[in-house]
């Protein structure tokens, strides 16, 4: 539920950067245009308010598609970003050893996720795969070892 309230929280915060910047468009740039006796917004007809439109545009699916990035490499548990990215599998021999991807690991042991670096068919979806406590289990092979 924490994950999705942040992913919530940073779009919410999306939104009121963007109605700052309409509302900075529309006081400073918004003057209406009068064609053939019929008021008309400015949009196509005027050039700084429909450049502004465009950037506004940009602004707004850029900052959406950075949220949603921002929180595909988050940890479910923690919230961090993920770190150390390892990659696996082999691109040639593909069918011998696996596809090739991406794994991400919380540096808390949380969990890992598997990103495909292939899309044969279709876009795949990263498998997040929780770990009770993974630093506990390296540790016990170290103690091993000694």
């Amino acid at each position: 539920m924490r994950y999705w309230g942040f992913l919530a929280a940073k779009l919410l915060l999306a939104a009121v950067i963007l109605r700052v910047a309409w509302v900075l468009i529309r006081f400073t740039l918004w003057k209406p245009v009068v064609l053939g006796g019929v008021l008309r917004d400015p949009f196509l007809h005027d050039l700084p308010y429909t450049t502004a439109i465009l950037g506004f545009w940009l602004l707004s699916a850029g900052l959406l598609w950075v949220a949603v990035v921002d929180q595909r490499y988050r940890c479910r548990t923690c919230l961090r970003r993920l770190r150390m990215p390892v990659t696996s599998g082999s691109w040639p021999n593909m069918f011998l050893i696996g596809r090739p991807r991406t794994e991400y690991i919380c540096i808390y042991g949380h969990g890992t996720l598997k990103v495909p670096d292939e899309q044969i068919a279709g876009s795949a979806r990263p498998a997040w795969e929780r770990h009770d406590d993974i630093w506990r289990e390296l540790e016990a092979l170290e103690e091993s070892h000694k």
